[in-house]
């Protein structure tokens, strides 16, 4: 049974950092790409980032540069490194398990529950 488990989340000030950690279990994550989505209050879930089961990883325009997506394979966890976080950035932080990727764009997505990131002074 799949299962994806995020943490990490919390309170940042802007300018600060998070890391965000999503353990999974159930399947062969080395086998799969993994994605990283967030939700902003009032609006849709947005893809984030991507990295493929061979390490690539793709990232939306608004947080090139900012945040590092990264795999271990060995403990089954991806992370997201998310530094100088903007205000902008606040919203629910869900994990997936992916067919593939497509520079930053997650494939049949397998969710996570999420975790909340609120960036505010």
């Amino acid at each position: 049974q799949f299962a994806l488990v995020e943490s990490g989340g919390g309170l940042a000030q802007p300018g600060g950092s998070l890391r965000l950690s999503c353990a999974t279990s159930g399947f062969t994550m080395n086998t799969y790409a993994m994605g990283w989505f967030r939700q902003a209050p009032g609006k849709e879930r947005e893809g984030v980032s991507c990295i493929s089961s061979r390490a690539t990883t793709g990232y939306t325009d608004s947080v090139k540069a900012r945040f590092i997506m990264s795999r271990d394979n060995d403990k089954s966890t991806v992370y997201l490194q998310m530094n100088s976080l903007k205000p902008e950035d606040t919203g629910v932080y869900t994990c997936a398990a992916c067919s593939g990727c497509s520079g930053y764009v997650c494939y049949e997505p397998y969710w996570g529950q999420g975790t909340q990131v609120t960036v505010s002074a």
